[in-house]
């Protein structure tokens, strides 16, 4: 097992520049998400750990060990691929046994070892199945088992669950889960998926363009965005632009998210400052779960005028687009058990915002 130091990490292609001068410390044994849309830079940035790419500046440790110019095989990884990547022609024992036998371990601890791996994904009656006779869960787990069976100082996984259906991804989310919590395992996954990332992470590094747009615990991301795109990208958030300014400039104590006054489809509210400039323009950043709708009047503070556009009831929740009065739409979510009225398209309503959400620099 190891931590991992990235230090300033650079990496470009044909002079166009991936990876900007990108530093993240992975503590020994955390599950650390790279998370992010295509092309911001989380799979080089794997490639780069895993030894597949060198960078073109920066260092790369593991432990005290600097690894940024040690070859793939000599950095005792583990590696899942979204493909899987598995031996057409070798059975699931031989797959998951190549690395071992790489490593010239001798033959009864080989046996030994692959038996209890496949026992621990649940594949031991399918020892001597081929991938083309197993089921992309089935496969994915016999990946898994490879990855885990050289016993590895890091664990890289890339996108190991989008080929796979709704059901077994989160079935595999468990499984993955329980198995590198069991070996204490450093593991860096990659995905694209906030839902994979949220519930499976002790911290998440939301990329942007090859750098970390922010890092932190996945209530820490969806709680507290520092800007719009993480906003945009953890959660579903309505993002709202607005006229803001601080209304305690040097007072607030430490710790203590500072007083703003920002303006909305004609009206002024309260919020908090959400990162540390609200210099130019600024955002509103208003989770539709935390709106509330009331009825038209009386008026009530930090409450905006609109009417009813849409209502789509959803079993545990029901969704509403709301117009505002003089202003833009947005959405608000009300759960199953909320007390309020009913309200139904067309309808004039007061959409009430909660006055610690967060307004933060565009």
């Amino acid at each position: 097992m190891a931590s991992i130091t990235i230090d300033g990490i650079v990496k470009q292609f044909s002079g166009q520049t991936v990876l900007q001068n990108l530093s993240l410390h992975i503590p020994d044994g955390a599950f650390y998400t790279l998370l992010g849309p295509s092309g911001c830079g989380k799979t080089t940035l794997l490639r780069c750990i895993a030894g597949f790419y060198e960078p073109d500046g920066g260092r790369l440790l593991f432990d005290q060990d600097d690894v940024t110019r040690v070859s793939t095989h000599h950095r005792d990884i583990g590696m899942v691929f979204q493909d899987y990547a598995l031996f057409p022609d070798k059975s699931a024992f031989d797959n998951v046994a190549y690395g071992l036998r790489a490593r010239k371990v001798a033959r009864p601890e080989i046996a030994r070892r692959v038996g209890e791996a496949l026992e621990k994904v649940g594949l031991s009656a399918l020892a001597e199945r081929y991938p083309a006779q197993m089921s992309g869960g089935q496969r994915q787990r016999v990946a898994l088992a490879r990855a885990l069976v050289i016993r590895p100082r890091v664990l890289l996984m890339d996108e190991p669950l989008s080929n796979l259906d709704a059901k077994m991804r989160l079935q595999m989310r468990d499984v993955i889960l329980d198995l590198v919590r069991e070996a204490g395992i450093t593991t860096v996954f990659v995905t694209h998926d906030q839902e994979e990332a949220l519930a499976m992470s002790d911290r998440i590094a939301i990329m942007d363009r090859g750098s970390i747009a922010q890092l932190g615990t996945p209530e820490e991301l969806y709680g507290t965005p520092v800007n719009a795109y993480v906003a945009d990208f953890i959660g579903s958030a309505n993002v709202i632009p607005v006229a803001a300014r601080r209304m305690d400039e040097g007072s607030s104590a430490a710790g203590t998210a500072a007083h703003v006054r920002y303006q909305l489809a004609g009206q002024e509210l309260d919020g908090v400052q959400g990162s540390p400039q609200l210099a130019g323009d600024s955002v509103l950043i208003a989770r539709p779960e935390d709106l509330s709708l009331m009825a038209p009047a009386p008026h009530v503070p930090n409450a905006l005028h609109g009417q009813v556009l849409r209502r789509q009831y959803l079993g545990f929740k029901t969704a509403y687009r709301i117009a505002l009065q003089g202003g833009p739409e947005i959405r608000v979510e009300l759960h199953a058990g909320n007390t309020v009225a009913d309200f139904q398209a067309g309808d004039a309503v007061q959409v009430l915002v909660p006055a610690d959400s967060r307004v933060v620099g565009a």
